[in-house]
């Protein structure tokens, strides 16, 4: 059986690999690693279809190393270490060309498989090249993170998925046997979602199921073809988006039967849950805040318990969550007070600390005045006594503006009986 299309015509070296000029170019990192035979340890992140096992196995065969390959689907402790154990036998120690162990969906390995990494990676027994679509902070133990260099591939663009097509139809064996004529493509890309693979996957099938050697490509005939469940849900292309936009606006919005729905779209499309998860998480602090400090707590939760549990149980959980958030009162305040504040920053820079309240550790900083006429806030009644906070030179300024609401009215009323005008609430 002939192997896909993609497979087939899969880049052998870095000048045939296409895109990721950051990476290969003339001037990219991973070039300049190959040139200098010195290579790192490295994690390749980006959406599927870009080309991260393809510039793994070109970096094994340039840099004239032994490749060892895992798929975190199915590799356990024992795999990684039968990988690491024949790695060490095949190379000198102190060799600059170690093995390469290439480990695809490193974020599908759990913490004990990650652990019995470390070693290797740490003594040079083997360099790690690590494939993901998941973002390595969340998915990578810290320990390993911080061995590896992390590189992102960012998706195709049209330009490189045409390069792409335009290259099938020309080296390919089997379709350089028919006359194709690529005079529409948008459909085909826009299927495709930015996935190379599927891209090419895509092209071969309606090539294939067309009995004559001349075929024109358009998009009535790509639509034609391809069944329509294609494009439901693509977690990487454009309606990826677009749904987890609808579905945030829907909870900022206060609408549970909307949020519902499309919590169901993604779920159906097979989301990655934890990436659903995650987003409730940043909204429970950016649209609720403390209208509602519990959101904050009930969304942590739910991100614990969908990492614990998986599916198909955890949608129960991300339901529970998205409807208690989406009713929820909202305030953005927290949001705009740190934008607030980060813009005062840049523009006043390092404004110094008030003496009053630096840290006085030695005899020195005491007699330079430092944390001198502090009022210990808990000497006093209510635990409170108005002082000077913040630099001299933006006294006064309010960055946190409470919002309507009756918990933070709440807040606001307090606050002001505590600073009076000060600071406007």
């Amino acid at each position: 059986m002939s192997k896909p299309l993609a497979e087939r015509i899969r880049p052998a070296s870095l000048d045939e690999y296409i895109s990721q000029e950051h990476l290969v170019g003339p001037d990219g990192t991973i070039r300049r690693q190959l040139e200098s035979g010195m290579l790192a340890s490295m994690i390749l992140w980006g959406p599927p279809g870009t080309g991260k096992t393809t510039l793994a196995s070109i970096i094994a065969k340039q840099s004239d190393r032994p490749f060892y390959t895992l798929s975190a689907v199915d590799s356990g402790v024992a795999a990684v270490r039968e990988v690491i154990n024949k790695a060490k036998k095949s190379d000198d120690l102190f060799s600059t060309k170690n093995p390469i162990l290439f480990i695809d969906e490193i974020h599908r390995f759990s913490k004990s498989q990650q652990d019995s990494l470390l070693g290797a990676v740490e003594k040079g027994w083997v360099t790690l090249i690590g494939a993901t679509t998941e973002n390595p902070s969340f998915e990578v133990i810290p320990a390993l993170l911080s061995r590896c260099q992390v590189y992102v591939l960012n998706p195709f663009s049209k330009k490189d998925l045409e390069a792409l097509l335009d290259r099938a139809v020309k080296t390919d064996k089997l379709l350089a046997d028919k006359r194709i004529d690529l005079k529409e493509t948008e459909a085909l890309l826009r299927i495709s979602g930015g996935d190379a693979r599927k891209l090419l996957n895509i092209l071969e099938l309606v090539v294939l199921s067309e009995q004559t050697s001349e075929i024109t490509i358009t998009n009535e005939l790509i639509l034609q073809k391809v069944q329509k469940n294609t494009v439901l849900y693509d977690k990487t292309g454009e309606q990826h988006y677009d749904i987890i936009s609808a579905f945030i606006k829907s909870i900022r919005g206060s609408d549970p039967n909307a949020a519902v729905y499309w919590l169901a779209r993604m779920i159906e499309g097979g989301e990655d849950l934890k990436f659903i998860a995650r987003r409730l998480l940043i909204l429970a602090s950016e649209d609720i805040g403390n209208a509602n400090p519990t959101a904050l707590v009930m969304a942590n939760n739910t991100f614990q318990a969908v990492n614990t549990i998986g599916y198909p149980e955890s949608r129960i959980i991300l339901s529970q969550c998205a409807i208690y958030l989406a009713s929820s009162p909202k305030s953005n305040a927290s949001y705009l007070a740190i934008g607030e504040a980060q813009r005062t920053v840049r523009q006043t820079g390092d404004l110094s600390v008030p003496l009053s309240i630096r840290n006085a550790p030695t005899k020195l900083m005491k007699e330079l005045g430092y944390g001198e006429d502090y009022a210990y806030a808990h000497n006093y009644e209510g635990n409170f006594i108005p002082h000077e906070f913040l630099p001299k030179e933006i006294s006064g300024t309010s960055f946190y503006k409470p919002g309507n609401n009756s918990r933070e009215n709440n807040l606001r009323n307090y606050l002001k009986s505590l600073w009076k005008d000060k600071y406007e609430f």
